[in-house]
């Protein structure tokens, strides 16, 4: 064992203005642990640009921290988010009739690409000057990015650097400690270069995170008040026993659900509520409300948010699978401000992708909130649309059940947002494209090529082209105070597909099908068997 650190700066590097939870969250759980360490919280995102170095330099000089952990949230350059809109490039760039908005879009596209290119370079370099700054310090370096591209910032970190995978709590105990070993998964970059791997033993005991001394995060990160003017994050359980084909949450949280306990969820909502007049809270986990025991839990947070008669508005992304009358009641009652969850309207789509539940539970599932009592609250549908597999058919039955939940919410209440698969390094889906065909054996994931990005982004013709021309038609006819643009967009590509030109369109026109069906059955078999006893 090495000597125990005595200071802790968290830096997080540059994103989107987002609420920080994971920094929060493992800087709460140390200063428990560790009363006496000295922590510190800069938030980057909340500096100028032309600040950041600077800043980050003067920090370290003033603080002299034993351990610089940085946090990494976003490094996929095809990934949209509230600063660019990739997706909305791709289809002006690929499907615009208009040549200058093609040409605008090439534009745009040239110029995020150089955006990521530029973060990454700059973050790196972020990490260089610390270590020059502090040659004995320990660097540590996690955050969403680093959890799925982890082996690629170990190869770029400085030496004696940790690379965390996953949650971020036990491995920073361990390292503050100055264990031999860390804990938890992680890549470690020795001062020779080499890089060797580490595996996860076992899942950090979520019932142990008690609820955030808030008073504590604000004398350590006084920009913390500068979030809580939006929905403030907070997050129940971790973990996912599901295997849906483009998704990495399983593998990252592992897939045993493990829980915190519901009063110190609804103590910290409180602390929130009280003290900084918090009124908006987003539960961040993988999905709340999954499976028959995380219902149970769900239901012990509602009824303790009831009893304490909280005002508050909350969400998240919501599996049906379990829903009852009951507990949807509980959740109008307690708050929810909307329904996010993901939609396909064909069992086809959802056995496709292994989504793991019934088209007609989820539809059940829609009434059971309609009859506790539902006001306005939005239907927010996220539908990955054109996903392998995906025919006329089935986006036509979509369009139908989509319908439905506009006559039984009423039209201006279900807000379909419409997204295309990302490809993620390690899913099954990027394993089924590999063997059809569509991506390279050995692509690079994080390639700056924009064709190969284009193809991350899963659009393929024949449907790609038509989803595109009905999304643009709809940019082109709305204006501020008309339609959304998601109902626009499905009723552009209701009208496209019914034309007489789509009728060909069926399963034998998408090349690989026979192969998908055979592999989606074999995958859909496997993981029901696994999961048969957790739920």
């Amino acid at each position: 064992m090495t000597d125990r650190a005595r200071s802790v700066l968290y830096v997080r590097l540059p994103c989107w203005k987002i609420y920080p939870g994971g920094v929060i969250y493992v800087a709460d759980y140390i200063h428990k642990q560790r009363p006496d360490m000295k922590q510190e919280i800069l938030d980057l995102a909340l500096v100028p640009s032309a600040q950041r170095r600077q800043t980050l330099k003067q920090t370290i000089q003033r603080l002299r921290p034993d351990v610089v952990a940085f946090s990494w949230r976003n490094m996929q350059s095809f990934g949209p988010h509230p600063e660019d809109d990739a997706l909305d490039v791709v289809m002006n760039f690929d499907h615009s009739p208009n040549l200058w908005r093609r040409i605008k879009a090439a534009f745009s596209a040239f110029s995020i690409i150089f955006d990521y290119t530029y973060s990454r370079i700059r973050n790196f370099a972020f990490m260089n000057m610390t270590r020059k700054l502090l040659p004995d310090a320990k660097i540590v370096v996690g955050g969403t990015a680093v959890s799925i591209f982890g082996k690629y910032v170990a190869e770029k970190c400085p030496a004696n650097s940790t690379i965390v995978i996953g949650e971020g709590e036990p491995a920073m105990l361990s390292i503050v400690d100055g264990d031999d070993s860390t804990i938890g998964e992680c890549y470690y970059k020795e001062a020779n270069g080499h890089v060797h791997f580490h595996d996860r033993q076992e899942n950090f005991d979520l019932s142990s995170l008690t609820a955030v001394d808030f008073r504590y995060i604000e004398s350590i990160f006084p920009a913390f008040n500068e979030y809580l003017g939006d929905y403030v994050g907070v997050h129940t359980k971790r973990g996912c026993p599901y295997q849906c084909h483009f998704c990495l949450y399983n593998k990252i949280e592992g897939h045993n659900q493990r829980y915190r306990e519901p009063v110190e969820i609804v103590n910290e909502i409180e602390s929130l509520n009280t003290h900084y007049g918090v009124n908006k809270i987003w539960f961040t986990d993988a999905q709340f409300c999954s499976t028959r025991r995380s219902t149970q839990h769900v239901e012990l947070i509602l009824d303790e948010i009831i009893r304490r008669q909280l005002k508050i508005k909350w969400t998240g992304y919501i599996r049906l699978n379990y829903l009852t009358p009951a507990l949807a009641k509980k959740m109008l009652d307690s708050g929810l401000a909307s329904l996010d969850l993901s939609f396909t309207g064909t069992q086809e789509m959802i056995n496709s992708l292994t989504l793991g539940y019934s088209l007609e539970q989820q539809m059940q599932a829609f009434q059971m909130f309609k009859d506790a009592g539902y006001t306005s609250q939005k239907v927010k549908l996220y539908m990955p649309l054109n996903a392998p597999g995906e025919t006329v058919d089935t986006l036509l039955k979509t369009i139908d059940c989509i319908k439905d939940l506009y006559n039984m919410f009423g039209r201006d209440n279900v807000l379909p947002f419409i997204f295309f698969i990302g490809i993620q390094p390690g899913t099954p889906v990027e394993k089924l494209l590999i063997e059809q065909g569509y991506l390279d054996r050995n692509y690079n994931p994080l390639t700056l090529n924009p064709f190969t990005i284009k193809k991350l982004l899963y659009n393929p013709d024949p449907l790609g082209s038509i989803i595109a021309r009905s999304y643009l038609e709809a940019v082109d006819s709305l204006d501020s105070n008309s339609e959304y643009i998601g109902r626009a967009t499905m009723d552009n590509l209701e009208r496209m597909l019914s034309e007489k030109n789509m009728t060909g369109i069926t399963h034998r026109s998408f090349p690989y099908f026979g192969k998908l069906q055979k592999y989606v059955t074999q995958q859909h078999c496997v993981i029901e068997d696994r999961n048969k006893d957790k739920f």
